[in-house]
């Protein structure tokens, strides 16, 4: 192990955090960056290797603590559907037990709701149906979580809760319902961070740029090896970033002894790359917002003003 990877591995070592939508994506990137900190991190879903959700995509919560504990971490993987009370009372109750009441960091990852947002036809015309539950897959499930988790932050006085959503501006989003949840998502974390506020437990809200996630080099028929293949198809995903870039967004917030200086803010991973310096997988610092800017706002106008 190299001095910088010790240095590293001992950022948030003794941590515990909870990724509540970790199977892939976001969630994923950043349950395998906080284990390269050091942290013990729960990782949850509803794909395992011996349950599957509906979403008949391949990852799974254990393959993500594997990457967690090689990364330098431990990872625990927990099946968890957050739109159960139950389960999320259990899974809570736990990490209470394993942890004797410690839990740094909340993650709010899950999502679900691609096969279910309509890109295509306005609100009247949409099945109400798929609409709500995409909502209550995309917003309810948030709720549910914080509500069991919180508790044992506030017995500490101190803590981490990220709304993981897409976009920080009031743009619209492109489809009513999924509008709707990226919103109240950022909306979640200013509620939290208002009444967390007194008990020394910052709440924010945070996107990354263009993800590039499994589902999307699948997209563009592209691994990770040749992503950038992709770019003849559309152009913008020249401009793309791993998950892993997120996942250094959230260490890096997570290691700021000044984090509450944020708290309620809604934050994005090509402002955060300036302020703390990380780098994407490869090195490189993406700045969607920056590309935007330069390429897009002609057509489209501009990204938004920050929420």
């Amino acid at each position: 192990m190299t001095t910088k990877t010790r240095q590293l591995a001992e950022q948030l070592a003794g941590q515990v955090a909870l990724v509540a939508g970790g199977t892939r994506g976001g969630g994923r990137g950043i349950a395998i960056e906080l284990g390269a900190a050091g942290a013990t991190v729960y990782v949850t879903g509803r794909s395992s290797g011996t349950q599957r959700s509906d979403l008949d995509r391949p990852e799974t919560i254990e393959e993500t603590a594997e990457r967690i504990t090689a990364a330098g971490g431990l990872g625990i993987p927990v099946r968890t559907d957050h739109s159960d009370p139950e389960q999320v009372r259990a899974l809570v109750a736990r990490i209470a037990a394993e942890q004797d009441g410690r839990l740094d960091i909340l993650v709010n990852s899950v999502w679900g709701g691609d096969r279910l947002t309509d890109w295509e036809h306005p609100l009247w015309e949409q099945d109400l149906d798929r609409g709500l539950r995409l909502l209550r897959r995309a917003v309810e499930t948030h709720v549910i979580t914080s509500r069991y988790a919180l508790p044992l932050m506030v017995a500490r006085g101190s803590g981490l809760v990220v709304e993981v959503t897409d976009g920080n501006t009031a743009r619209y989003r492109g489809s009513f319902f999924y509008d709707m949840a990226k919103s109240a998502v950022i909306r979640l974390a200013v509620a939290q961070a208002a009444e967390l506020r007194p008990h020394g437990v910052a709440a924010v809200s945070l996107t990354p740029g263009f993800l590039r996630s499994e589902a999307l080099l699948e997209h563009f028929g592209v691994t990770e090896a040749n992503w950038r293949d992709g770019a003849a198809e559309d152009p913008n995903f020249a401009h793309s970033e791993t998950p892993a870039y997120l996942g250094r967004a959230v260490v890096a917030l997570a290691t700021d002894p000044d984090v509450i200086a944020r708290t309620g803010r809604a934050l994005a991973t090509w402002d955060l790359y300036k302020e703390y310096g990380f780098t994407d997988a490869d090195g490189t610092q993406p700045d969607f917002a920056a590309h935007w800017a330069r390429n897009l706002e002609a057509e489209y106008g501009p990204l938004g003003d920050p929420l």
